[in-house]
């Protein structure tokens, strides 16, 4: 898989102290975008899921991981194992995309692989950055129109519901 880099432990990519995981590759190209180094698909450096994993299970004050990028799912097969994995050592899970959560939903009709995802996410942070809207008295997003979304609550209801209270 290719990974722009990791941070270890980050207390702004979701709730907790997380790992968070820079995954390569991004065409939404959102203007004023946070990290444009990331949106180069042959970008970043490739790493194995073992390789991963060892740094994540090596750090037991983690609360979770975080994959974020660019844009997660322009790897989907990388997120499957991604998330398995945290699940496996019974982590959290959040995912950082500039897709929409409905347009998951539509490529999820056509690729299984997006509705496995989504059911292995607990907090899905949704929609492009959008410069305008740049909000940053908000909890883990960067502009208003971003919504942060608790999946399995979702999911089970099959309407967007909000992980914030």
């Amino acid at each position: 898989m290719r990974i722009s880099g990791i941070i270890d432990e980050s207390i702004v990519d979701g709730e907790g102290i997380r790992t968070a995981i820079f995954m390569q590759g991004c065409l939404h190209h959102c203007p004023g975008c946070h990290n444009p180094d990331t949106h180069a698909l042959n970008g970043g450096k490739e790493m194995t899921l073992d390789e991963i994993e060892k740094r994540v299970i090596n750090n037991v004050s983690i609360d979770g991981i975080t994959l974020t990028g660019g844009d997660p799912f322009y790897q989907l097969e990388a997120m499957i194992d991604l998330l398995d994995m945290a699940k496996k050592h019974n982590l959290s899970t959040w995912v950082y995309t500039g897709y929409k959560y409905e347009e998951l939903l539509n490529l999820g009709k056509t690729d299984n692989r997006y509705l496995q995802i989504l059911e292995k996410t607990d907090v899905l942070v949704d929609g492009p950055y959008i410069k305008e809207l740049r909000d940053i008295s908000l909890l883990f997003r960067g502009s208003s129109n971003q919504r942060v979304i608790d999946m399995k609550r979702t999911l089970e209801n099959e309407t967007v519901i909000s992980y914030l209270k």
